[in-house]
């Protein structure tokens, strides 16, 4: 199963980049972000955040704990207002494209958001259900064991310490084609092998033309050829 499943990928992967080479509207999509202010009750978190991305970009926000780095993601996620400013997405600000927008989007938050009393296997599958892509038993199990659940794939998630229900979350990566990864702390609670594997996922969603936001207190390099990672500091 491992082998067809390995198989299966690489021929999707090698699809997905003459696709990325031949689909301009895909690898040209911008992420455009604008005057963005941020306030939580008296105080103002940042104001005049601007950035533009395009394809085969990362940006990596950095800052102190309450700099605004969360409240800045789930702005671009559409689920939190910003104070002043806009956020486009091909040229369209996200709230007139609305789910167009997210069906484009892939967020991963501070908090793993899956279901403690499914297992890991059943989550990664409702996940992917959820988000309308195919995703058969196989390649899932495959996903689950890459991050280093093999052989917890059937057991309850409550019963999953904290890297390891981390490591259930990040799995959808292994198989997330959406353009734009928002990611809040993606290597929190893992050792330094997962963490080397959630980064090449990451810089192979760069080289196929994707683009990525995230948080992280650790340095971590992306390695990916004609990548093009920027740092916007907050706070």
């Amino acid at each position: 199963m491992l082998q067809r499943c390995e198989n299966r990928y690489a021929a999707f992967t090698l699809n997905s980049r003459l696709y990325a080479m031949c689909n301009f509207s895909w690898i040209l999509c911008m992420l455009e972000v604008t005057g963005l202010e941020c306030v939580r009750g008296e105080r103002r978190l940042f104001a005049g955040v601007g950035f533009r991305l395009g394809g085969g970009e990362l940006l990596s926000l950095q800052g102190r704990n309450g700099s605004g780095k969360t409240s800045l993601l789930r702005m671009l996620c559409g689920l939190s207002p910003a104070a002043a400013g806009e956020i486009r997405w091909r040229g369209e600000t996200i709230g007139k494209l609305g789910e167009d927008y997210r069906r484009e989007l892939c967020y991963l938050g501070h908090h793993n958001a899956i279901k403690e009393e499914l297992t890991p296997l059943e989550n990664l599958l409702a996940s992917a259900r959820l988000a309308d892509e195919a995703l058969d038993e196989g390649c899932a199990l495959d996903a689950l064991e890459r991050l280093g659940l093999a052989g917890r794939a059937d057991l309850a998630c409550r019963y999953l310490s904290q890297g390891q229900r981390r490591r259930v979350a990040l799995s959808r990566l292994c198989h997330e084609r959406r353009a734009l990864w928002v990611l809040d702390e993606p290597y929190v609670a893992l050792d330094p092998a997962a963490i080397e594997l959630v980064a090449g996922l990451i810089g192979a969603h760069l080289q196929r033309g994707g683009l990525a936001v995230l948080t992280t207190h650790q340095p971590v390099e992306i390695s990916a050829a004609a990548a093009c990672v920027r740092e916007l500091r907050l706070g």
